[in-house]
């Protein structure tokens, strides 16, 4: 089992670190609990001590440094800003800014602070470190107020520390590719046809191969959702772009095309802006290049490669079906569109896994844990 460095800062969610305490120590984990002195005004640090049976340490000492995972649950928006800027005025922060392993954290604050701009810029620091965030969710918070702040609950965080604590080395040694995003093609100056998509999905992907160890590429097209730390990024913001820069690293052990790339551009392209007027515009669409079909058509022995369909209901998923074999594609994964809770623009998706073998439905999760029981069955197909 695996030495897990808990860490709790101040906040009413304080109380449900303590779960998170039990359930670690239930599965067998060393636990050593850590406190700021914010959270024992909600929590006693002797709940925790009692629970993980184990002393809250006062200093820094080595042993701390040498864990296998610091979570810090609940993360607040001072925690976070101070580990964002690498301030070290307690245990906690001193720790986090010596530890030199995975770190996970679960964010928890009002709404507003989560919405603001010094807070945003925080998280995209910690993100660009490779700190995996969980939440936080929408719900309900203490003070009464509805919105995005609320601490993912300990079953969630659990579950992600699990996943990062036992699948750390399944794809060391590998070279993942990921596409993520939506292709942007010009119409003149300032316009362009674009799509909803995010880029949510394909980066929670990239994240989770890298905290599986394998050596990731991100080739981006106008994310509008921060990239994971410690991959490579390539910005691909139109197809033409995306499908060079997708088959110039076509040779990777991996290839995730969960991009959105249009499947037609304008096929004249304004230099300057087109000014309005009372006349119609009229634009001749041709199609772009058919990335997947390409990296099909020249994938090597041994190479897993996976395919994305965005579509509608019991008809599009039809369409995956065909695409499995026409794009000669391990695996398509089917999102359906027609849905609004799930997909573009919602921290949550559900999906069907296609597969010569037959389908899998994962069912409505979080973007992260979807992409987590997408790689492990990437994982099933990777040659050992």
């Amino acid at each position: 089992m695996a030495r897990v460095l808990v860490g709790v800062t101040g906040g009413i969610a304080a109380y449900k670190a303590a779960e998170l305490a039990r359930l670690l120590v239930k599965a067998g984990h060393e636990v050593t609990p850590i406190l700021t002195d914010e959270a024992e005004t909600f929590v006693a640090a002797k709940t925790f001590e009692a629970l993980a049976r184990r002393e809250a340490p006062r200093e820094l000492y080595p042993h701390l440094v040498q864990a296998d995972l610091l979570v810090i649950a609940p993360l607040s928006a001072n925690t976070l800003a101070k580990l964002a800027h690498g301030l070290a005025d307690n245990v906690l922060t001193q720790t986090a800014l010596a530890f030199q392993g995975p770190v996970l954290a679960a964010p928890a604050m009002n709404p507003r602070m989560w919405a603001h701009a010094a807070t945003r810029e925080n998280v995209a620091g910690l993100r660009e470190r490779g700190v995996v965030l969980v939440g936080p969710d929408e719900g309900e918070l203490a003070e009464g107020e509805w919105g995005v702040g609320r601490m993912s609950e300990p079953e969630e965080i659990f579950a992600r520390v699990e996943a990062v604590l036992a699948r750390r080395h399944e794809l060391e040694g590998k070279r993942v590719l990921v596409s993520a995003g939506g292709t942007r093609e010009p119409l003149d100056a300032v316009r362009f046809l674009g799509n909803r998509s995010s880029g949510w999905m394909g980066v929670a992907l990239a994240e989770e191969a890298r905290l599986r160890g394998a050596e990731v590429t991100l080739v981006a097209a106008n994310l509008s959702v921060p990239p994971p730390g410690k991959v490579e990024l390539v910005p691909a913001p139109t197809a033409a772009e995306l499908e060079r820069e997708v088959l110039a690293r076509s040779d990777a052990d991996v290839v995730l095309m969960a991009a959105a790339v249009a499947d037609y551009r304008p096929a004249e392209q304004s230099s300057g802006k087109r000014p309005k007027n009372e006349q119609p515009w009229t634009v001749t669409l041709e199609p772009t290049g058919d990335v997947l079909a390409q990296l099909g058509a020249r994938r090597r022995n041994g190479q897993v490669l996976i395919g994305f369909a965005a579509d509608h209901g019991e008809t599009g998923l039809a369409r995956a079906r065909e695409k499995l074999e026409a794009k000669r594609s391990d695996l398509i994964v089917f999102n359906d569109v027609s849905r609004e809770d799930i997909g573009f623009d919602a921290p949550e998706n559900e999906v069907v896994l296609v597969s010569a073998a037959g389908e899998r439905r994962i069912r409505k999760a979080p973007k992260e844990r979807i992409a987590s029981e997408i790689l492990d069955e990437i994982v099933k197909l990777v040659p050992k």
